[in-house]
């Protein structure tokens, strides 16, 4: 071999040596923010579910949160109903807050008084400092919670790393709840009901030192606060979703009728003002068709969802006689369901686009209700339970999922958390409105059967007239599907930029 053909092939050594190396250091880039990334979207997701718990995670301590702080029945709604309100009203003030000052910033200031909340409550003394405590967590988590989405939109590129993690977010948000009323049933049994409490502080503490060293913020936006719009969109909120609150323990009766109007008069002032407004909390141009048609179903599909936990847990306690711990227990297969189904929606949803799999999902889940709807005193858990609670779970995953694909399709950055604060108020109201619809629908079936058991005079079976309610409400429930599968169909078609 020639000293040139010796000097060619160790340079092309060399370049390859140099080529290897730089792949390898290219490599471990990317696996450093793939890392990075997980990381992230594990922080967001684990510091949602924390929040999302605290929805229902004091469901099954409420009859040992009565008994230590001597609250009334009527005062007991009132755990409840404080952090409805206070998070409720104010997660668009929330969004917009973060659009200006940054999201992250916000998110870890909302996390902060979500823990510090957490700590006082666990700490009550008596009935009015526990509600006033459960509000102040309601403020935190209006200020974190729209920002958590916002930041993954934000934070993941749109389409396939955004579907992911929006595939994530969804499971979270459907599996919390379920998981709520598991946790809540293993620390009230075991220990006590102010451990559901305290289970949020070290939570907490991780995802507010974490979070700036995880998650990269947006830049803050000098502007003005939209102050008109900030007090018509809070107080229209907060009235509404007190009347709907109201609805669901006293009924449809001329105050509640009052305050549910007030509301929607406050909101009808609010959207006047945004069309006008510099710098409005919600854009107006970001109502345009299809992200309208997902703001719907984000509305009517939570009260089908919560609908479902509200009746089917009293059913599992008071007709089958399943303790704390075993009802929450029941609700496994759904969670498990939704957790497998949030690792296949984001490659179908890729494939085909958001609409086919909204309508899989919606179909799944219509034929779930239904399913719970013929249920009767003498149903047993096993074998129709757990099946169905799976179809349940699946079918959510893959509603909701492509529902906030959608919503964040073409969002600009500056504008993520406004959209995410209309989603998240969507589904607070959403919620409230359904149950309180579906709580008036079996008040009144439960007394039509009573009424006919009464008139046969035969003795009245307490289990079957609460089943006989709960199937009534549970058919009206497939009526809000019915409804989002017939909008998908008719306004959110097509697929959207995300795919």
């Amino acid at each position: 071999m020639s000293i040139s053909t010796t000097r060619e092939a160790t340079g092309l050594a060399s370049e390859a040596s140099g080529l290897a190396s730089e792949a390898a250091g290219l490599a471990r880039i990317i696996a450093a923010r793939a890392g990075r990334a997980n990381a992230m979207l594990g922080l967001i997701a684990g510091a949602y579910l924390m929040m999302a718990l605290d929805s229902t995670v004091v469901n099954v301590a409420a009859p040992a949160i009565q008994s230590d702080l001597h609250f009334s029945t009527a005062g007991l709604a009132w755990i409840f109903n404080a952090y409805l309100l206070t998070s409720g009203g104010l997660l668009l003030l929330g969004g917009r807050l973060g659009d200006i000052f940054g999201r992250r910033r916000t998110f870890v200031t909302g996390v902060a008084v979500f823990t510090v909340a957490s700590a006082l409550a666990g700490f009550a003394a008596s009935d009015a400092w526990l509600v006033a405590a459960r509000g102040l967590q309601g403020v935190g988590a209006a200020l974190a919670m729209p920002n958590t989405m916002a930041l993954l939109a934000t934070n993941f590129a749109e389409g396939a790393p955004r579907n992911r993690a929006l595939s994530v977010y969804a499971t979270v948000a459907i599996s919390g709840a379920s998981i709520g009323l598991i946790v809540g049933g293993i620390l009230t049994t075991y220990a006590s009901w102010r451990w559901s409490m305290f289970i949020n502080l070290p939570i907490g503490a991780a995802v507010a030192y974490l979070a700036p060293q995880l998650v990269e913020d947006t830049e803050r936006r000098p502007g003005r606060l939209d102050v008109a719009g900030a007090l018509s969109s809070t107080a229209a909120m907060t009235l509404i979703v007190f009347g709907l609150t109201r609805a669901g323990s006293d009924g449809w009766d001329g105050l509640t009728l009052g305050i549910v109007g007030v509301g929607l008069a406050l909101l009808a002032a609010f959207i006047v003002i945004e069309t006008t407004a510099a710098q409005p909390i919600v854009p107006l141009h970001l109502i345009v068709r299809r992200r309208a048609g997902a703001w719907l179903n984000v509305l009517l599909l939570p009260g089908a969802l919560f609908g479902t936990f509200f009746f089917m847990t009293q059913f599992l306690q008071e007709v089958r006689g399943f303790g704390a711990f075993e009802a929450g227990l029941a609700f496994m297969p759904l969670t498990i369901a939704a957790i497998v189904a949030a690792r296949v929606a984001p490659r179908l949803v890729g494939r085909y686009g958001p609409l086919p799999l909204m309508l899989a999902g919606g179909v799944l889940v219509l034929g779930s209700v239904l399913a719970l709807g013929r249920t009767d005193a003498g149903t047993q858990y096993l074998p129709t339970f757990p099946v169905v609670f799976a179809a349940l779970g699946w079918g959510f995953g893959w509603s909701f999922m492509p529902l906030n694909v959608t919503i964040l399709s073409g969002v600009p950055g500056h504008e993520a958390g406004a959209a995410s604060a209309v989603t998240q108020s969507m589904q607070w109201v959403g919620a409230s409105l359904g149950l309180a619809i579906l709580v008036t629908v079996f008040g009144s079936a439960s007394r039509a059967a009573a009424m006919t058991a009464s008139t046969a005079r035969t003795p009245i079976d307490q289990a079957a007239v609460f089943a006989a309610g709960m199937s009534s409400a549970l058919q009206v429930s497939a009526v809000f599907v019915v409804a989002t599968l017939a909008i998908a169909v008719l306004v959110i078609r097509g697929r959207s930029r995300s795919a």
